[in-house]
């Protein structure tokens, strides 16, 4: 009976990951476009252009209640979720449409999907490609439309790239001054020398700051001359600038070959990117990047607290009332909600540790706080205190299964007890030490709650590692794939639009959490078999 139930359990998850999975993958499936021929309850005709999200049945009977009239004998009616896009030209870019109003249905060859860095897909009918003052259309047009949009994204990606790292990087420079200057003023060594010396690098700054401007200003207009002219539904042509259009692709023209080179791309980009539109289109590497840099700082700070502790139970401290306390206390701290070290970790780290810390090394950022502020630093504290018991009780079972000859034999030879532990101890009790990081980085990888107080936001507009010194930015705040499927599932304001990332970010996170463990694990298994030796 336990062997049967474990079984089931394991293919629920099984089955849970791979609905998950399927659900969040094809989502990047290049789906079929349609174009409808509506007829309302009024007799009035309307052209609807989109892709089918979702189908349903729905009781005819609550249709009428609702006030629409059907003219059907059947209990239920189809009912199908639209994807229109256009969105600044229509009131929602999602819309159901019953089944029965559909008098015609067709899938053209031409019809488009356009990506767009900002107000999400557009659907209709590519008419012509304005390039170089010329008007392209027909064959002239197809030929270099993909050309034109590539070029476009190359010159916002050079854009992107000298806003974000040059001039990024003297804005980083110009508040360093700043803080110099009022520095020198609380200190009262702001000689007029001193403050010559940091007009005169502050001059420099804004020169080169002037100059990168122009050329960021001439990248834009450059990346904006060019567009693209789309019929929509509504039978209106509309001007694209090709600064804002990511990609174009017409997916009832595609083979099996170039739909699975388009899923690959898809998945790419949504990797690789950065959230748009409110964290409803676009990638997740924000999050990404957030995730495993807080969790590899939070191994490295709960690795060593948590074994020495352990040594300390385990190896040193007298079989007392105090010590069993101490372990009763341990097992204890594991059972605590989640949420309560958050608040603890925004009591203690955040305002206590950094106000402090701002205090005494940052005063003349006041009372703009640097570490009194959540960041990935706290965040990282917080969630090495919640998985700290795991580390040691895990050292603790890995240093009871050695066997006290091997201790006795070392130190016959003439080893004092540090060497002990250093050089017989601790490698035999190295697989353990990593059973309790896996455990803890699979538990802190997946932890929401508590980060919501002491570091994660929404949308970081810096990683905590860039080019400026000193490189490393703990005191910043950052994104997490966690956080990312709580906002985007229920603090979306497009909510269809939401719903596939959202199965999409969770295997995400999933992967993420599984290529972490597997990564322990192999490093577990070679030191297993390092130390093979010493257990014989």
């Amino acid at each position: 009976m336990t062997g049967g139930a474990v079984s089931l359990s394991l293919v629920a998850v099984l089955g849970l990951l791979l609905l998950i999975a399927w659900r969040g993958l094809t989502f990047f499936w290049p789906a079929t476009l349609y174009e409808w021929q509506l007829t309302h309850p009024d007799g009035s005709q309307e052209r609807l252009i989109g892709e089918v999200y979702d189908r349903e049945w729905v009781p005819v009977e609550r249709l009428r209640d609702a006030g629409i009239e059907l003219d059907t004998d059947e209990e239920f009616v189809e009912r199908l979720l639209v994807k229109t896009g256009n969105r600044e030209y229509v009131p929602l870019d999602f819309r159901w449409v019953l089944a029965p109003s559909m008098v015609a249905s067709q899938t053209p060859a031409n019809l488009a999907v356009v990506e767009r860095a900002r107000n999400g897909n557009f659907y209709g009918y590519p008419v012509a490609l304005e390039q170089d003052g010329q008007r392209l259309t027909g064959e002239a047009m197809h030929a270099a439309l993909e050309g034109a949009i590539d070029d476009a994204n190359a010159l916002n990606a050079q854009a992107d790239r000298l806003q974000s790292k040059d001039i990024g990087r003297i804005n980083h420079q110009l508040e360093r001054l700043r803080l110099e200057q009022r520095k020198l003023a609380l200190n009262g060594q702001d000689t007029p020398q001193a403050l010559a010396s940091i007009q005169a690098r502050r001059d420099e700054l804004n020169q080169a700051y002037q100059v990168l401007e122009t050329e960021l200003f001439a990248l834009r207009n450059q990346a904006g001359r060019d567009a693209l002219f789309v019929e929509d539904m509504r039978g209106q042509e509309v001007r694209l600038p090709l600064s804002v259009v990511k990609g174009i692709a017409f997916p009832n023209d595609m083979h099996l070959l170039s739909k699975s080179w388009h899923w690959l791309s898809a998945v790419g980009s949504f990797i690789v990117d950065e959230p748009r539109e409110a964290n409803t289109e676009g990638g997740v590497f924000p999050a990404i990047f957030g995730t495993v840099f807080m969790v590899l700082l939070m191994a490295v700070i709960v690795t060593p607290f948590g074994v020495m502790a352990a040594i300390y139970l385990h190896e040193y401290a007298h079989k007392g009332p105090i010590t069993r306390l101490i372990r009763i206390a341990v097992i204890n701290l594991a059972g605590v909600p989640s949420i309560v070290y958050g608040v603890f970790g925004l009591g203690f780290f955040v305002y206590m540790v950094g106000g402090s810390i701002d205090e005494l090394f940052y005063p003349e950022a006041l009372p703009n706080p640097t570490f009194g502020t959540p960041g990935v630093l706290w965040s990282a504290l917080t969630l090495a205190i919640l998985t700290l018991p795991v580390v040691i009780v895990s050292t603790e079972e890995g240093l009871s299964r050695i066997p006290s000859a091997v201790r006795h034999g070392s130190l016959a030879l003439g080893a004092t007890k540090a060497e002990t532990l250093w050089r017989i101890i601790l490698p035999m009790a190295s697989p353990a030490i990593m059973t309790g990081l896996i455990l803890a980085v699979a538990r802190a990888a997946g932890e929401v709650a508590p980060l919501m107080l002491v570091g994660v936001v929404k949308l970081a507009p810096q990683l905590p590692v860039d080019g400026n010194f000193p490189y490393v930015h703990l005191d910043r705040k950052f994104m997490h794939l966690g956080f990312h499927i709580y906002d985007v599932g229920f603090q979306s304001p497009n909510v269809e639009a939401a719903r596939p990332l959202v199965y999409a970010t969770s295997f995400l996170l999933v992967t993420v959490i599984v290529a972490l463990n597997l990564t322990a694990i192999a490093v577990r298994n070679h030191l297993r078999e390092k130390f093979r030796a010493f257990e014989h």
